[in-house]
């Protein structure tokens, strides 16, 4: 009888001892790392969840959808300016990031995001697509910006340019004036383009040479007689050149060709690129519809 009762004992003892070394083996199992538990489900759930919450991710497919279309839009959309039929708005890719402050690329999302900021500011939908409407509310702005007083400058407001200055050097001496403080601003522009390491352009270069600057009314009718297809967006009747502060700079391509396919060119040349950057700095404004042509604002 002791006997058995001894046998049970130890026969309980070793189970005992069996238990908690299995159980112990399974806590120091090596494929449960230290590190394991940061990495663990649960983590990754959480960080999922806190993910989930931030407005990008819910707003996210709405303007990846808005830069779907804004693709599309960019070469196909049509609108009208100056009397003249236009297509999509890819010319002013440099203009329309320049206003929206931002470097995206026109058909990204975050393009879409500052355009639907822009868009809310302007009272219109926030959508993020550039459709017809926002378009032509863009131009607005643009053209909103430029000279207001086209009043024909005196004679005492103008200097004769040398000729250097100019495209095209043997221009006659009365169509190389130019209004005083337009020039100043002018000369000091071209110093820092030619300074900027950058554009890596020499004196030589043809790059910022005046094509245009002061011209009279009669002068402008003689062009206008010239091309007579030109329409309004192409040879003004109200013209700024008038006031000698609106200049046609080189920017590369044909120089004043108003051609979708030569406007394609000078928009995506080095010289418009660092205008389009650093115009404003000197109180240059664009004409969003040439390339070539800056008034001088102040």
């Amino acid at each position: 009888m002791k006997n058995s009762r001894f046998h049970t004992l130890v026969i309980v003892a070793a189970l005992a001892v069996f238990v908690t070394l299995l159980a112990f083996t399974v806590r120091s199992s090596p494929t449960q790392s230290p590190n394991s538990k940061s990495r663990s489900p649960v983590k990754a759930t959480v960080l999922t969840t806190e993910r989930s919450n931030v407005p990008r991710s819910k707003t996210a497919p709405v303007f990846s959808a808005a830069a779907a279309e804004n693709s599309l839009l960019r070469d196909e959309v049509n609108w009208t300016f100056g009397g003249k039929q236009q297509r999509g708005w890819y010319l002013y890719d440099l203009l329309l990031g320049q206003t929206l402050d931002t470097e995206s690329d026109p058909v990204t999302d975050d393009f879409a995001v500052a355009l639907s900021k822009w868009q809310k500011k302007r009272g219109l939908s926030s959508t993020g697509v550039l459709d017809q409407r926002s378009l032509m509310a863009m131009v607005s702005v643009w053209q909103s910006n430029r000279l207001k007083n086209k009043q024909s400058a005196e004679p005492h407001q103008l200097l004769i340019a040398p000729a250097s200055d100019f495209y095209d050097p043997s221009r006659a001496a009365d169509l190389r004036q130019v209004e005083q403080k337009t020039y100043a601003a002018y000369k000091e522009m071209v110093e820092a383009a030619l300074g900027d390491p950058t554009l890596k352009l020499k004196p030589t270069d043809k790059f910022f040479k005046i094509i245009s600057a002061f011209r009279s009314r009669e002068y402008q009718e003689h062009l206008r007689r010239q091309s007579p297809n030109a329409g309004r967006a192409g040879l003004a009747v109200n013209s700024p050149h008038f006031t000698g502060r609106a200049l046609d700079i080189y920017v590369g391509g044909l120089p004043v060709d108003t051609k979708d396919s030569n406007r394609a060119i000078q928009v995506n040349t080095a010289a418009y690129k660092w205008l389009v950057r650093n115009a404003e700095r000197f109180g240059f404004r664009p004409y969003f519809y040439e390339p070539w042509h800056w008034e001088y604002i102040g």
